[in-house]
């Protein structure tokens, strides 16, 4: 017998059933308690309750109210789904079970009952769907340089529609929403970053949720390229021939720059004592360079460069090395023999000073000479204090 042909007889004699019953109980049955709508995440089960009274030899039947189908009727599954299934608990609780819930699922459910007229009440399935990230219409990882406008999107799928909000991987490693100073709005299928700067770099996720388990999340690698930092502690050495000094210098970088020594215009130093420490770290590189400088010949004082450069530009620093200077001592011209102011016409006996000595110690006789000299005297000791000046 086909299945179509089979479901009417089956309706036929359950409906001859009912009618007999009904005479000869005089029992209407009726519903106790209405049909709850029902959530269900896609991928579970779901089921309606049916609660019934008195039903005594009436059937319950359960039905797809919008497209018209007859899923069960009594214990016996209608529907060719092998998803469908119906229980009951003594004759009262008949409950319709769809395991592997579709989104398809959702609408209206109708429980009947075959008495005259029909009895029937309604319940909804409402279906609803975990978020889940676009990856093809999602940003990927990127790489930018230092001050340009970046763009990150991220789309998502689910029911009821997800809402995003933009986090970012800390210093300490923790999640935390991006804070909205330079940026766009956290919250939103786009966040802008304008004027990206180094420190901005790192892990980006946007966050996906509906309230459905489990909320959805993509990492975005944002990396920043950036012109090289060079760093002298000190710009200035003062050595003497024959030692050493050690030079340093400190490099922040993205990409990994290429980092060396070099003197004035000359090549790249290339001595065996160059220790260079690299590390990553907080999204760029970090490089350390020491290097011993042997100050063997006069040509080793000068200027010497640390230079870094990658695809951003190059930047250097200078540092100076420069002799030490020997304490020279200026020695005065020969004595030369000056007159003792009191006898212009004798020379002072062991009185010797320098030419440059000479103002001094003249005022100094002058300070000391008596107060009783008279005023002749003092204008001849000044005219010939002059002319041994001009002298």
């Amino acid at each position: 017998m086909a299945p179509a042909v089979r479901v009417v007889a089956i309706l036929l004699l359950e409906f001859v059933a009912t009618c007999v019953q009904k005479d000869i109980s005089g029992i209407d049955p009726k519903f106790s308690a209405p049909v709850s709508n029902v959530t269900v995440p896609v991928g579970r089960e779901g089921v309606m309750t049916c609660t019934v009274q008195d039903l005594h030899k009436y059937k319950v039947a359960w039905l797809r109210v919008d497209t018209q189908t007859i899923l069960t009727i009594d214990t016996l599954v209608i529907t060719k789904s092998e998803r469908v299934s119906v229980t009951h608990t003594e004759q009262r609780i008949w409950q319709l079970r769809i395991k592997d819930i579709k989104e398809s699922d959702k609408g209206w459910y109708m429980c009947q009952i075959n008495t005259d007229p029909m009895k029937s009440q309604m319940g909804y399935l409402n279906v609803v769907v975990p978020p889940d990230i676009l990856d093809h219409q999602t940003s990927q990882d990127m790489t930018v340089p230092e001050g340009s406008n970046v763009t990150l999107s991220c789309v998502a799928t689910g029911v009821p529609e997800p809402t995003i909000v933009w986090k970012r991987i800390g210093n300490e490693g923790t999640l935390s929403i991006v804070e909205q100073a330079g940026t766009g709005s956290p919250d939103g299928s786009v966040l802008n970053i304008l004027n990206i700067q180094r420190h901005q770099a790192g892990e980006y996720h946007c966050v996906a949720s509906n309230g459905v388990r489990p909320s959805m999340s993509k990492r975005i690698m944002v990396t920043v390229d950036f012109v090289p930092i060079v760093k002298v502690p000190s710009r200035q050495f003062t050595a003497d021939l024959g030692q050493s000094v050690n030079l340093e210098c400190y490099i922040e970088a993205h990409p990994d720059p290429i980092a060396y020594w070099s003197k004035a215009k000359e090549d790249v130093i290339r001595y065996p004592g160059i220790i260079e420490e690299k590390q990553f770290s907080d999204n760029s590189f970090s490089v350390r360079m020491q290097i011993t400088i042997q100050l063997r010949k006069q040509s080793d004082f000068g200027y010497y460069k640390c230079v870094a450069k990658n695809a951003q530009g190059q930047v250097e620093e200078l540092v100076k090395i420069q002799k030490r200077i020997s304490k020279i001592t200026i020695q005065d011209e020969p004595p030369t023999m000056i007159l003792d102011e009191k006898h212009p016409n004798s020379i002072a006996a062991g009185t010797a000073v320098s030419r440059q000595n000479k103002f001094r110690e003249l005022v100094l006789r002058v300070e000391n000479s008596s107060a009783s000299m008279v005023r002749p005297q003092f204008g001849l000791f000044l005219l010939m204090l002059l002319a041994m000046i001009g002298s």
